[in-house]
């Protein structure tokens, strides 16, 4: 039916006629499809049914565990059902509210405490976890903190990951609140901590990224190298984060969209030079 797969994201497919855009995103068997080509989205619908049985869900509320609450100016993404299912499951609603995910000043080491005996039980947690982080940036950091001891827990690490589930029962509604807004900037905010890591001074560092005010994409890791300074780490994380920019830019020109952002970037690298 003419349309093009993205190159920026392999389950998008976009269909552009007359200034008008339909655009499909697959993921298996599920799909959700939007635009403003009203008379060629139910052509589309109608196409799929012939070859394949499908279900018109209607406007979307749900798609792979994470809910959809919509007005006409804002969209809100959240996984509330979700995390009240993860904390049920681990026996955690009856426990008493953190209030910060994490210890403030909190190091990890990887031979602090006794080793865990149910590994798979704490690499399972943590992987249902990370699949939060889809909606909740403010624990990607910690989250991408426990899972480096995914291989060999210690009682340490079941704790991080347990005060994780304490700080989630406080907010298990929190989410992604997306606004209308006519200005489309692409803007990127990225640091590191330099040898952060006391097991081998690695850094961890961390980028998230706005389109038209919104958040869109956000990521904490720690990097395979040692920086022989603190220069050299947010450099490091800068390209990591300019990297994130440019292919947000080619999703959105997928979309029909084109913006520059090489500005915003020339200005990043000027604002840290003069630091």
């Amino acid at each position: 039916m003419g349309f093009k797969r993205s190159s920026a994201d392999h389950t998008m497919f976009t269909s552009l006629k007359n200034s008008k855009i339909c655009v499909i995103l697959v993921y298996v068997d599920d799909i959700i499809m939007t635009g403003d080509d009203i008379d060629f989205m139910p052509r589309v619908k109608d196409y799929l049914n012939r070859l394949f049985e499908i279900k018109d869900l209607g406007t979307l509320r749900f798609f792979l565990r994470i809910e959809v609450a919509h007005s006409n100016k804002e969209v809100f993404l959240y996984q509330k059902k979700y995390t009240l299912d993860l904390l049920k499951e681990t026996g955690c609603l009856g426990t008493k509210p953190a209030e910060t995910p994490l210890e403030v000043n909190c190091k990890l080491k990887k031979d602090e405490g006794e080793l865990v005996e149910n590994v798979q039980s704490f690499q399972k947690l943590v992987g249902k976890l990370i699949y939060l982080t889809v909606t909740r940036p403010d624990i990607s950091y910690v989250v991408s903190l426990i899972s480096q001891f995914m291989h060999s827990p210690r009682s340490s690490h079941v704790e991080a990951a347990h005060r994780i589930l304490r700080y989630l029962k406080r907010c298990p509604g929190k989410g992604i609140l997306m606004k209308r807004d006519l200005a489309l900037d692409v803007v990127g905010y990225t640091d590191a901590d330099w040898a952060g890591d006391p097991n081998d001074r690695r850094f961890t560092s961390g980028f998230c990224t706005f389109v038209g005010g919104n958040l869109v994409t956000w990521r904490s890791k720690k990097q395979s190298v040692v920086a022989r300074s603190s220069a050299e780490a947010e450099y490091r994380a800068m390209a990591w984060c300019t990297c994130e920019l440019v292919w947000i830019k080619s999703l959105l020109k997928d979309m029909n969209i084109d913006i520059k952002i090489g500005k915003h970037i020339n200005s990043i690298l000027l604002l840290q030079l003069i630091r």
